[in-house]
């Protein structure tokens, strides 16, 4: 692809993830996204046929900044505790630059769960390595017997819920202070997995 391609490629990318971070997948028009952009609808529809393909784009290119880094971590002889610092503070990270994800998934999985199970495939997400160290660290006794599978998704659920539930935290819990919820979730990329550590090391 030539050079000037690629940069409007990355113009529509940039302005497609401002966009679906303020107004949402649902509230998001094509039309916005090319201005922001500073193109017409034609050549944006060009690129990207319909939005669907447009947030696919958006989607893969938020996780390819994280995924190959967390498939080095996942096959890597680093200690199980400092895997769960580093998987989940990477993971707090994307929600934050890419707050719409969380939601857009969640829709996803109750309309098309096979687009996202796919995605994902696609993207060579393979766990079955992380999830045999923790059972290796269970076996040693220096973590309590936990199903790996349950300790995974505790610590997908810890990183994703603030940001799914974001218009009820923000308002209950933070009187709608956009500041302070967004130090709250800042400082979860240190206490979730301390948090996750503590409760399944053996003292």
């Amino acid at each position: 692809m030539a050079e000037k391609d690629l940069n409007t490629e990355q113009k529509i990318l940039e302005a497609a993830r401002l966009v679906f971070t303020q107004k949402g997948f649902e509230g998001a028009r094509m039309q916005e996204i090319a201005d922001k952009a500073g193109i017409n609808k034609a050549l944006l529809h060009y690129y990207y046929r319909s939005k669907d393909k447009l947030f696919e784009g958006v989607f893969r290119e938020a996780f390819f900044t994280m995924v190959p880094q967390v498939m080095d971590l996942l096959k890597s002889e680093m200690p199980l505790f400092e895997k769960i610092r580093f998987f989940t503070s990477n993971y707090i990270e994307i929600f934050i630059n890419n707050p719409f994800i969380p939601g857009f998934v969640l829709h996803e999985l109750s309309v098309n769960p096979k687009r996202i199970v796919d995605l994902l495939s696609n993207m060579g997400i393979q766990p079955a390595l992380f999830l045999d160290q923790i059972q290796a660290e269970i076996d040693k006794g220096i973590i309590k017997p936990i199903d790996p599978r349950n300790l995974l998704t505790n610590m997908l659920a810890m990183c994703i819920f603030p940001f799914v539930a974001r218009p009820i935290l923000q308002n209950i819990l933070f009187t709608n202070d956009e500041q302070a919820f967004a130090q709250f979730v800042e400082d979860r990329k240190k206490a979730v997995p301390e948090f996750i550590i503590n409760a399944i090391k053996n003292e």
